[in-house]
């Protein structure tokens, strides 16, 4: 794989080039912008996931609770239906896709929608919702949209100004778009990072004077969240434990599963995989089956032994504090 990926490197500068040129037009007015007379945060990266974008919308949903108005809107990826659609909890995560479809899981006060126009999304939502704030899960890219607010991740093991454009890197959008954020948020950091560290990636990523950069880790639950109820996770040390991923990064969650001395056997697919019958007929011979919420929501019940690892964001210093002040004042 790597071999192909630098094999397709002049390929990567004509798509560099590309998402350049698009950025430049929308630069110089060439293309439209519009900004919404709803208050929308757009969270989003530059490369193709992995950086906890899902994690980051509810974050914020369960920060800004219920005395307002809620809406989030996602395109929706490899969903099998087309134009908007409002995601139910008893929605086909096919229909729906996985992440959307979890949110309105965890948030039914809250209206999630999807469309891949966002504007056009936008407009539906004001008119048959009214929310007084939007947010826009994975719509960096979506320039149509001018956000009021504009948070970027990028993971603290793959920064962005370390990677390539595709498909001989992850990269999907310029780097010098990065000072279109108002806020980068440094994802998957270590839960203990040194003052020296926070530095360094400071002097790699050199944001604007306007712009605040804030650090996060991945904190996970100690308990298991099943069909059946929930298990303490120190019950995995006496248990075989099949381990089945199907997103873009599963790393943190294997070295997790490792320093806890857990012993399990991965099953990887790749990212967003909608899970045949016979490979569901193989989980359900595990003796427990542990999987991510994503994944768990793909499953969508068929699996009575398969459990997820609630994991959320955990910001650093004062990381949660500089993000809620800046959310309230929407």
């Amino acid at each position: 794989m790597q071999l192909l990926r630098k094999i397709a490197f002049p390929f990567s500068l004509l798509y560099g080039l590309g998402v350049y040129l698009r950025n430049l037009c929308y630069d110089a007015g060439i293309f439209t912008s519009v900004s919404p007379d709803t208050p929308t945060v757009c969270v989003g990266n530059l490369s193709t996931g992995g950086t906890g974008k899902t994690p980051m919308i509810e974050w914020m949903l369960k920060t800004l609770g219920t005395d307002r108005r809620l809406a989030v809107l996602s395109r929706g990826y490899k969903r099998r239906t087309k134009g908007f659609f409002i995601v139910h909890p008893e929605s086909d995560p096919q229909n729906s896709g996985d992440e959307p479809l979890q949110i309105a899981r965890k948030f039914p006060g809250v209206t999630v929608a999807v469309e891949a126009n966002r504007l056009k999304g936008i407009e539906i939502l004001t008119r048959e919702v009214a929310p007084e704030l939007i947010l826009l899960d994975d719509a960096y890219q979506h320039r149509r949209v001018k956000a009021r607010i504009n948070v970027l991740l990028t993971s603290y093991s793959k920064l962005y100004t370390d990677d390539w454009y595709l498909p001989t890197g992850n990269l999907r959008d310029h780097k010098g778009q990065a000072q279109r954020a108002d806020v980068i948020v440094v994802t998957k950091c270590p839960a203990e990072l040194s003052k020296e560290e926070r530095e360094r990636i400071i002097q790699k990523l050199r944001p604007l004077s306007r712009q605040k950069l804030l650090f996060s880790t991945l904190a996970y639950s100690d308990e298991l969240i099943g069909i059946s109820g929930r298990v303490r996770f120190s019950s995995l040390e006496k248990r075989e434990v099949v381990l089945v991923t199907a997103i873009a990064d599963p790393s943190p969650l294997l070295e997790y599963l490792d320093q806890r001395g857990i012993r399990y056997r991965h099953l990887r697919f790749p990212d967003h995989h909608y899970f045949t019958e016979a490979e569901i007929e193989g989980f359900k011979e595990a003796d427990l089956l542990l999987t991510t919420e994503k994944d768990f929501t793909r499953m969508d019940g068929r699996v009575p032994e398969a459990y997820f690892l609630p994991v959320e964001h955990r910001f650093l210093a004062d990381g949660r504090a500089q993000m809620t002040s800046l959310l309230q004042a929407l």
